[in-house]
């Protein structure tokens, strides 16, 4: 889930968040890992989506299979950054320090990185089209519809 609302945290997930909040804010951003890592986003809103959407399900529309992996954005960090760069500007985007952290990098280079969900899809779970609009909705909901240029 990214961007998350709140304050940076010492998750190793925190970063993917990090990196367009504080930026939108006015405040530098550390980014401890490569600019080509990959990962699969949707917002908030799109997780709060999810649950209410899972609770209107029919238990036999799961089958077996209760497990879903859900649909996202997925994008290199260079892309979530050049999201953030069209949608704010430059300036805003220069707010992000490379830190390089072997230990997070490690970390996150062993999680999936490309998810299909494909079967969650077909059962109706929806998110974002595009980081541009992952962005768009934290600017809109969580920053009242501005942000620190």
């Amino acid at each position: 889930m990214v961007v998350r609302p709140g304050k940076p945290n010492a998750a190793a997930s925190g970063f993917f968040s990090g990196i367009i909040r504080e930026p939108l804010a006015g405040m530098e951003a550390s980014l401890p890992v490569p600019d080509t890592v990959v990962h699969t986003h949707a917002s908030p809103r799109a997780a709060v989506g999810f649950l209410l959407h899972a609770a209107a399900l029919a238990r036999g529309a799961l089958g077996a299979r209760v497990n879903l992996s859900m649909p996202g954005v997925c994008c290199t960090v260079a892309e979530q950054i050049a999201s953030l760069r069209r949608i704010a500007g430059e300036r805003v985007a220069t707010r992000i320090r490379r830190e390089q952290n072997p230990l997070i990098a490690r970390i996150v280079e062993g999680w999936p990185q490309r998810i299909e969900a494909c079967r969650a899809r077909e059962l109706g779970f929806k998110a974002e089209g595009s980081f541009d609009e992952i962005i768009r909705v934290h600017i809109d909901e969580d920053r009242g519809g501005s942000f620190v240029a």
